[in-house]
């Protein structure tokens, strides 16, 4: 299995006091003294602090790694607070890499935190990883994704990656030498909006958890030389069926980054790769053909008495959190129940944020009906601009 170079594992020299802090460690064979000495070399750059990246991020600190990079621009929400467990709630409006960093230092500072608070892009991914041994990849869109794979093929560093959804994860070991790459397993991304984010499909508050310490394992394993790296393995998680699965993953040929012919040799655009344009002004009145009300001008409308029909697209949970009176048709059963709407009546859909509802005004629109408009922002933006009393999810 693949070490690191002698040259990233110099090893420095253990204070009485770290040898006490890592003595279950200094009795394990397999790490022993000279594999902590290993763990306080190494440097290891973790992508995001959120979900993912608190629970990986607070095991690496704990193990003894020596220098942990953080990469993240995000700041922290009352909604991360169900899983992303390095935060609290006096975190709240803080930036995330504060946050983070604080607690990491205060559990053990003998390490060193290198704060990156920036989005990773194209013009700077490289530059960041180059000071690194190990990439974990705990972010959760496809672009970046694609840009942490990309980075790290071509900087030949290994990329320990998982994500989350719902219920379920997965985890592998990406872009080492002997073994395949994200683009391997997935050479295409998913056309945008058919893969909910943890926003629109939730995600069960403890999988963050199991995943992230998963990531902390492969990376460990990496530095210390031993055991098997999930390499060429994909490992899938049930979490409701508490199961684990694997996949076999044999390195593409063909793959573009990390093939024997490779035609990807710098980054590129990773948003325009996975076909997402830059969003329109907020201002804009109509999105990819469909009319954008605000709030405010629908309650103003309604209350003026006229004929509107207000749809509701998200699913029945989340009617039960908060509602606003409208009908519910959830937006995959709307195709077998389009016959219960007027065509003639002019409609305005709503979700939770306004994508959902964005695509079942399209599909209304493309089925005869002429007069729909889009709820821009959902029922958020009605709980903040017209009624704040309403709970927020």
């Amino acid at each position: 299995m693949p070490t690191l170079t002698e040259e990233a594992v110099a090893q420095p020299q253990l204070t009485n006091e770290e040898i006490a802090r890592y003595s279950r460690h200094l009795l394990l064979p397999e790490v022993g003294l000279e594999g902590q000495k290993k763990l306080k070399a190494a440097k290891v750059l973790c992508v995001g602090a959120g979900g993912l990246g608190a629970p990986l991020a607070y095991y690496l600190a704990a193990a003894g790694i020596g220098t942990l990079g953080l990469v993240d621009f995000d700041k922290v929400d009352e909604s991360n607070l169900q899983r992303q467990i390095i935060h609290s709630t006096k975190d709240v409006g803080r930036p995330k890499i504060d946050s983070a960093a604080e607690k990491l230092q205060a559990l053990n500072p003998y390490m060193k935190i290198v704060k990156h608070e920036t989005m990773l892009t194209s013009t700077n991914a490289l530059d960041i990883i180059k000071e690194y041994d190990i990439v974990a990849d705990g972010t959760d869109n496809f672009p970046t994704r694609y840009l942490v794979n990309d980075a790290c093929v071509l900087s030949g560093k290994p990329n320990a990656y998982a994500s989350i959804f719902r219920f379920e994860g997965q985890a592998s070991v990406f872009a080492t030498e002997e073994g395949p790459c994200y683009r391997c397993l997935y050479p295409e991304p998913p056309p945008p909006g058919l893969v909910p984010s943890c926003a629109e499909g939730g995600v069960l508050g403890i999988l963050p958890g199991l995943l992230g310490v998963i990531q902390a394992t492969e990376v460990i394993k990496l530095i210390l030389g031993k055991g098997d790296p999930l390499i060429g393995r994909l490992l899938l998680v049930d979490s409701l069926g508490m199961k684990f699965r694997e996949l076999k993953l044999r390195k593409n040929a063909d793959c573009p980054v990390c093939g024997t012919h490779p035609t990807v040799t710098k980054l590129i655009d990773y948003q325009q790769f996975c076909g997402i344009h830059p969003e329109e002004p907020k201002a804009a009145t109509v999105q990819n053909g469909i009319p954008q009300i605000t709030p405010k001008e629908l309650k103003q409308r309604l209350d003026s008495g006229e004929n509107i029909f207000v749809l509701d697209v998200r699913e029945p949970h989340e009617y039960q959190i908060v509602n606003i009176g409208a009908p519910l048709i959830p937006l995959g059963e709307l195709p077998n129940r389009v016959n219960e709407l007027d065509p003639n009546r002019e409609i305005v859909v709503h979700c939770k944020s306004g994508v959902r509802s964005q695509r079942a005004a399209e599909f209304l629109q493309k089925s005869g009906f002429r007069n729909v408009s889009n709820l821009a922002g959902g029922i958020l933006a009605w709980a903040t601009d017209v009624d704040p009393k309403l709970p927020k999810y």
